[in-house]
């Protein structure tokens, strides 16, 4: 399932590192959910939700 999260983060001006601030996480999570590398757990999924 292709995700759409740098999409909806450009739109706002984020950048990998804010939005890793905001949800608690590491800039590298985010990258990697953005790539498709990494599945996020069911509450980080909700959190970006």
């Amino acid at each position: 399932m292709k995700n759409r999260l740098k999409v909806l983060r450009a739109e706002r001006d984020w950048t990998q590192a804010n939005l890793a601030d905001e949800l608690g996480v590491s800039r590298q999570t985010v990258n990697a959910i953005e790539k498709g590398k990494f599945d996020p757990s069911l509450p980080l999924a909700f959190k970006v939700a």
